[in-house]
């Protein structure tokens, strides 16, 4: 309470004398914190998943098989057939990892439109409001970029057919009915999931060490706010 008190004060009364260190911070720094703040955050979530292993390494964001073949996986990995479930999970990672570079133009795009109100709703909410601004801003048009990366994706590595093999196997032993899932807007959303998430994490790095940020900016407004 004490921080969004303060928060509060720095946006709209930075003249009231509530604090030594608010007095000398301007609206605009604190605006001008905010944005570099989280364009840090996005980056860095950004270049941590949209590489190999960045998904399939993190076994926070790790996409795991759709819900529907996890029975069919549990007994076929008692049959030593495991390898057609580890391949059709690598190959899902793998696609999630080639569409999530796609993000930072987006997101960075959104940290220039922000608004005053934007950014004051940001700074006094909890640790996580930039990421609920970016995910409110962005994730209709990131999913509308991600699918079709994903589908190209999905499709240079044949996933289709690893998915027909594995579902052969399934049908075979009676584990699972064919179906027509759409594995690329599963893997998406996972990936959009995943990049949230991470994004997440980087903000509340942020808010909890300021001084720990390279940035002056930062150091000096999230400093005051902390």
């Amino acid at each position: 309470m004490k921080a969004a008190f303060l928060a509060v004060l720095a946006l709209l009364a930075w003249s009231q004398p509530a604090a030594a260190q608010l007095d000398r911070i301007s609206n605009r720094e604190a605006v001008s914190a905010l944005k570099t703040a989280l364009e840090k955050g996005a980056r860095e979530a950004v270049s941590s998943l949209g590489r190999t292993n960045g998904f399939f390494g993190n076994p926070r964001v790790r996409i795991p098989l759709p819900e529907s073949l996890q029975k069919a996986e549990r007994t076929m990995r008692r049959f030593g057939l495991g390898r057609y479930a580890d391949e059709l999970e690598l190959t899902m990672n793998r696609a999630a990892e080639a569409a999530v570079p796609e993000a930072r133009t987006l997101l960075i795009g959104a940290v220039k439109k922000m608004t005053i109100e934007d950014a004051k709703d940001i700074l006094t909410g909890g640790d996580t409001a930039g990421t609920a601004y970016f995910r409110r801003t962005t994730e209709g048009q990131l999913r509308a970029r991600f699918l079709p990366i994903v589908s190209r994706a999905t499709a240079r590595v044949k996933l289709a057919e690893k998915y027909d093999e594995y579902a052969d196997w399934g049908v075979r032993f009676g584990l699972m009915r064919r179906q027509d899932a759409d594995l690329n807007a599963y893997v998406t959303q996972k990936a959009l999931d995943g990049l949230f998430l991470v994004i997440a994490d980087e903000e509340r790095k942020i808010r909890q060490d300021p001084i720990g940020s390279a940035s002056s900016i930062i150091r000096k407004v999230f400093g005051a706010l902390h």
